[in-house]
Parts: structure tokens; sequence; C-alpha cells
């Protein structure tokens, strides 16, 4: 039967090799389990729900990326999308959590509609390739933003804006020592390194009082709190369109560009240059942003962190079947979770943020129309404490400057209309 579903053989791979292929991606993804249940209820949301919902949701996105798609890749809510959901949407704009993911759900709609009909390309092909990396690097220094504010190495000053934290604080010295773990760990190879990290910090945490030991497996928490609580009407508000345009672009791409990332290393790529099974994948990968706002999540993405799984021989959806079953299970763990402090997890983010920086280097630096905007984004992302004004500062720095170098016809119609959405925001909003 597994082999009639997922053509192993074909692909050269085996049972054996898929299970363990799917284990491993588990183990190096399993840290969003603890990270956006924490992030999630920052919004008002409730915890043990939301620990639920981001198992669940993640759960169905690899198995419906498995069987349908055949790709070894697993999915579960955005890093980066939760945190400006939490902290920006809720938090800045001051909406409901159940009217933010009113707008991831029609974020999903849309990016459904794109992976379709033929938007997707006028998209991809629309977009200048060094706004898009610096979407993903603005949102990586976000992230890092957050994860020094949330261990404490970072704090508000009123006269320099942000100052040193108190590093004579445990917590905070805890976080700094989360994050050198997962380097050394990443440096060296050692697969899980970030799960590895946040189990030493909890396990110091308890050891020495700071946290204390509840447990580890019960019967899974009562996710009807969040389940199906979306608000769809009230995310309709005009004030919503950046909100929504931002979820959709922002997972856009960074969906396209770990799929596309991935075919490669999964041997995907025929001689001919066809992607086996892209458009499904890239279906899959949207229908579960929908989806999963049933069960209060952030738009859920396809993780690069699945290349751990490739690269130990994993080459078809039994390998993400593998990874969901893994989740599913983790249901059962929610003591464990709850265990988990903030400064625990403060380390991940640091070092996430740090590998969506890497891209830096692919912008084009010579020339200025082009890096000029890139910087705008990045650098704005994290100062305005918002993806959407960020995003929208670059999009209207960019064809400003293009216009004003004579080079207006390197504008391109979806670039044009992105930033009319933007301007009227600012102007009407």
């Amino acid at each position: 039967m597994l082999e009639k579903i997922f053509n192993l053989k074909a692909n050269n791979t085996s049972i054996k090799k898929e299970l363990l292929a799917g284990i491993t991606t588990f183990i190096t993804m399993s840290y969003i389990i603890f990270v956006n249940p924490q992030m999630m209820a920052e919004s008002g949301m409730d915890y043990g729900a939301s620990f639920v919902g981001t198992c669940i949701a993640a759960s169905l996105a690899c198995f419906f990326m498995g069987i349908y798609a055949n790709w070894p890749v697993g999915l579960a809510p955005g890093m980066g999308l939760n945190a400006f959901f939490t902290y920006t949407v809720v938090g800045g704009m001051g909406y409901s959590w159940e009217i933010a993911l009113g707008a991831v759900f029609w974020s999903g709609i849309l990016f459904v509609i794109m992976s379709i009909t033929p938007l997707r390309k006028w998209m991809l092909d629309g977009i200048p390739l060094n706004l898009r990396i610096a979407m993903g690097s603005g949102v990586g220094l976000f992230i890092g933003l957050i994860g020094l504010k949330n261990g404490g190495i970072i704090s508000g000053n009123e006269s320099t804006l942000l100052s040193l934290g108190n590093l004579n604080q445990s917590s905070v010295l805890l976080s700094i020592l989360g994050f050198l773990i997962i380097s050394i760990l990443s440096i060296r190879k050692i697969s899980g390194s970030i799960i590895i990290g946040i189990f030493t910090i909890t396990s110091i945490a308890v050891f020495t009082g700071l946290e204390e030991f509840t447990g580890i497996v019960s019967l899974p928490p009562d996710p009807l709190p969040v389940f199906m609580k979306l608000d769809l009407v009230g995310a309709f508000d005009v004030a919503m369109i950046s909100v929504i345009v931002s979820f959709l672009f922002v997972n856009f791409f960074d969906t396209t560009g770990t799929l596309l990332g991935m075919a490669n290393r999964a041997g995907l790529v025929k001689n001919s240059g066809r992607i086996q099974n892209l458009d499904k994948a890239i279906k899959a990968d949207s229908t579960s942003s929908v989806f999963g706002s049933f069960f209060g999540c952030a738009p859920v993405t396809s993780y690069v962190e699945s290349s751990a799984g490739i690269e130990i021989g994993g080459r078809t959806g039994l390998t993400a079947v593998v990874t969901g079953s893994a989740f599913l299970f983790s249901i059962f763990l929610s003591p464990l979770s709850e265990m988990v402090p903030p400064y625990a997890t403060a380390g991940v983010l640091i070092y996430v943020a740090i590998l969506m920086l890497s891209d830096v280097e692919r912008l084009n630096w010579s020339d200025s129309s082009e890096i000029i905007p890139s910087l705008i984004i990045i650098i704005m992302i994290p100062l305005t404490f918002s993806i959407a004004n960020g995003i929208a500062l670059g999009f209207i720095t960019y064809t400003v400057i293009k216009l004003a170098s004579n080079k207006h016809k390197e504008i391109s119609t979806s670039a044009w209309f992105l930033t009319l959405i933007f301007l009227a925001k600012f102007i009407y909003l």
C-alpha cells in the first residue's frame, strides 16, 4: 500500500529511510510546539488550546503535503508570521485575536487562488528579487528582536530607546546560554540542536528551582477555546487590508523559496527542469494556511528544517506523514510544553533570526535603486515592530526611487499595484 501511494522504489528510497527522515524532520521542527503557543497566548488565546491547535494544524498539513503532493516536507505555523500576529496585529493595532485569525483565513484563501491561477507566476515574476529577499531578512530581524526582548537580553530605556538587559538575572544568563548551546550544536552538525537547547535550559531551570516540574504526559487540553473562533466579518475592516497582504506575501515568498530549495535537495527536479508535483505542493501549503486558522494558528507554511530529513534520505511524502504523526502524538505532551519558560525559547528566536539573515548576501549591492528599498524593508520591519509597515515603506521607496532615477520601466505592474495599496493605507487609514 505504501509503495502504491508514495512510489518508494521509483524515488530510490525505502520505508526505513522514510521513517528515519520523518523523525529527523520532526526533531528539527518540534521547537514550534513550544514557541508558537507561547506567542499566541500573549495575544489572549488559551495556552493549552493553542498548544493542541499547533500540533493538530501541523499534523494535518504534513499529512496533506505527504499524501497529496508526495513531497518530504514538513509544515507548521510560520515563525515571524506568529510574531506579526501577536505583537503587531493584536498588540500594536489593537484587534482581537479572533479578527486576526480572520485575516489569516482570508490571506490563505487568496494564497489558494494564487496557487491555482496564473496569479502565482504574475506575482513571482513581478516582485523584484531584492525586495523578496529583504522581506525574509526583515522578518528574521523582527524575530530576533522579540527573542532578545523575551530573554531579557535587551530592555526598554527612556533615554536610548533600548539598552542591554540585566546580566545578573538568572533568566537572562540562561537565555544567552540557550542561544550558545543551539549555535554550537548546529555548527557541529548535531541533529535536533534547537530542541536540545530548549530541553537543556528548561532542565536547568527546573533543577535550580526557577520552574516547577509539572509532568511530561497527560490527556490533551481542550482545543475548543480557539477552535473555529475566527472572526471572518471583522477581518473585512479596511485597515486589515495591509495585514492580509502582509500575511499573504510573506507566506507566499517564504513557501515558494523553501519548496524550490527542497526540490533540488530531494531530487524532484527532472532533467527537463520541471519540478515534480510543484503545483500540488504549493496547493497543499496554501490550503494548510486556511484550515490552520480554524485551529487558532498563524499561516501554516513549509519548513526549511525539512532539509534535515531530506539529507538523510527522505524522498517521498511518507517522510511528511511520519512527521505529521509525530506532531499528532505531541498533543499528549502539554505538561512538558507548559514547563518551558520564555527564556528557554528566546535563544531559538535569536538563532532562527540569524539563519533568516543569511540571504542578505544575495542582495544586489551594486544597484542603489535596488539596495536602498531592500534595506528600508529589512530595517523598518523590526524598528516599526510591524512586517506590514516595513514592507509598505520598502515598496513605496522602491517606486519613488525608480521613478526619480528614470528607471520607471523596471517597475512591474504588480509592484505598482502593491505600492498603491500601501500608499492608500498610509493616506486614508
